[in-house]
């Protein structure tokens, strides 16, 4: 999509499938988009082609990818299409499958990424937070370390840190420049630890956060999760942000106010996850803005952000 001088930019940073839902609904509005997208990722299909062939993985970044498409629905239908009978195919994604092939024809996983946005007529930017191999490391408040972004939620203990390695990775000049030029900076909704985390530890990335002008805001997540979040309220949520940047870098936190039905929450409860708790008082310790809204909605027994809903706040926000 062309970019002008009208349009509010807006950059949003994360991971998962929160990061696709937003954008689902963002790219509904006259906007100048631009994803920071997680390569921390090294479970599935994405961790094996990331294995085999030596490249960042393209998961995460293939989801956003289908999001910000403008495609006919058969066509994004089959870029996400995974194979199931195949035992070398088996778990990959076309997309996945795709984007390897780009990076290696092309040499470089963003230029590869560029390629695909063009092929799919993706409405704005989508940049890896880096463009080579990180690994994610937890630290928990055992002491314990555990590698690997599919390993850490499995371990059972509350995490105290997050690191990535190698330590000097750097982000893309493009990512700086964006991240800089913003007129409002979101990030998530996603997995805290692995989705979004990760992004900010990129070298150069949470200090052009930290300078930029945009006002920066966190979707906060709707339900707790296990081996990441199990118990955190809203503030434990934004105050791992604010441990691991350094500083207090946030204007606004925006909250559901909405009660997730009784039936959702035994569904969740099976999963040891819970709703995350609205704790407004310590919110506002942090000097924040908090913005409650109806946000939410209930899908196939999931609670989800409402796309439409956020997106729009969003753009009233800008």
């Amino acid at each position: 999509m062309e970019r002008t001088k009208h349009r509010k930019k807006i950059v949003i940073i994360g991971g998962g499938t929160g990061l696709s839902t937003l954008l689902r609904g963002l790219k509904k509005f006259p906007l100048d988009i631009t994803a920071i997208v997680t390569v921390a990722d090294d479970g599935g299909s994405s961790g094996r082609l990331r294995d085999d062939y030596d490249i960042p993985p393209p998961g995460d970044v293939r989801n956003v990818l289908a999001a910000l498409s403008d495609v006919e629905p058969l066509v994004e239908e089959m870029f996400q299409y995974r194979f199931s009978k195949s035992e070398e195919l088996k778990g990959h994604s076309l997309g996945n499958l795709m984007l390897a092939a780009l990076t290696s024809i092309t040499g470089d996983f963003a230029n590869a990424i560029s390629e695909m946005s063009r092929v799919l007529k993706v409405h704005g930017k989508v940049l890896p937070a880096a463009n080579q191999l990180v690994t994610l490391h937890a630290r928990f408040e055992d002491q314990t370390i555990v590698s690997g972004e599919s390993k850490i939620p499995s371990y059972g203990k509350k995490i105290e840190k997050v690191f990535i390695s190698p330590s000097d990775v750097k982000p893309l000049p493009e990512t700086i420049n964006t991240i800089r030029e913003a007129d409002i900076i979101a990030i998530g909704p996603g997995s805290l630890y692995t989705s979004i985390l990760p992004n900010l530890l990129v070298q150069g990335i949470k200090e052009a956060i930290i300078c930029s002008k945009a006002k920066k805001v966190y979707i906060c997540n709707l339900m707790t999760q296990a081996g990441e979040t199990s118990d955190y309220t809203a503030f434990d949520h934004v105050n791992a942000l604010v441990d691991h940047v350094g500083e207090n870098f946030l204007d606004a936190v925006l909250i559901s106010n909405e009660e997730i039905p009784e039936n959702v929450q035994y569904l969740y409860k099976q999963e040891k996850a819970s709703p995350v708790k609205i704790d407004i008082e310590e919110l506002e310790t942090l000097n924040l803005k908090v913005v409650k809204k109806d946000i939410s909605i209930v899908h196939g027994g999931a609670v989800r952000h409402d796309a439409m809903k956020v997106a729009k706040w969003l753009v009233e926000y800008a």
